[in-house]
């Protein structure tokens, strides 16, 4: 059996987040996710040597108009 899937919460979220998890908290497609990165929308971090994509959760909060941008 699966385990339930858990819920994402915007008080709880990770400083680094996978595709699935942002895409869960946007409420958009994974597919979506990963199109903004290269339209420079959401921008990803690159790790491991599979070059799995992360967001800082920063970015995520900001394109929810939650938090300021900082540069």
């Amino acid at each position: 059996m699966d385990e339930p899937k858990k819920k994402v919460k915007l008080e709880n979220l990770p400083d680094l987040l996978t595709v699935r998890e942002v895409a869960d908290v946007l409420r958009v497609s994974p597919l979506t996710i990963k199109r903004w990165g290269k339209r420079g929308k959401l921008p990803a971090i690159r790790i491991n040597s599979r070059g799995d994509r992360r967001y800082k959760k920063e970015a995520v909060l900001w394109l929810l108009g939650m938090q300021s941008k900082e540069d």
